[in-house]
């Protein structure tokens, strides 16, 4: 008897109540997230451990992950970095910079709205744009 894994349960189980956000910037991943945790009173930490691997065309592409737990609830934030060069961690966005994963508890829409007007007071950012789950092909690749 084979098993086989299920990647679609296994995506839809990982992306259960989470919002993701698209960024587009000319800031570089490590000063953008330092201005975030500046503005934002964050604590933005490149964490090596869930870096995103992928290879393609025979070659292994490397995708930083920089997180951040809120410390009085379960809210953690995943900030990828959607371009390693020359590829790109979801190629159906390639128009942005970053993706913004809220994982771990309910957020609102209230929250979401507002960390969207925050985000674009940063120089150097032109867009934050909420994404839908549907409209993302490779959400497989964003599992850590």
């Amino acid at each position: 008897m084979r098993l086989k894994l299920d990647i679609d349960d296994m995506a839809n189980d990982f992306f259960a109540d989470t919002r993701l956000l698209g960024v587009v910037t000319s800031v570089k991943d490590y000063q953008f997230c330092w201005k975030l945790n500046h503005l934002l009173r964050f604590d933005f930490r490149l964490n090596s451990d869930i870096e995103i691997q992928l290879t393609r065309k025979n070659r292994k592409y490397y995708f930083s992950v920089y997180e951040y737990h809120e410390p009085h609830n379960s809210l953690t934030h995943y900030m990828y970095n959607n371009y390693f060069d020359g590829e790109y961690l979801l190629p159906e966005f390639k128009h942005l910079d970053f993706l913004w994963l809220l994982k771990g508890d309910i957020v609102a829409d209230d929250y979401v709205k507002e960390l969207q007007e925050t985000i674009k007071l940063l120089g150097g950012v032109q867009m934050v744009t909420e994404l839908a789950g549907d409209k993302i092909k490779n959400k497989s690749h964003l599992i850590f």
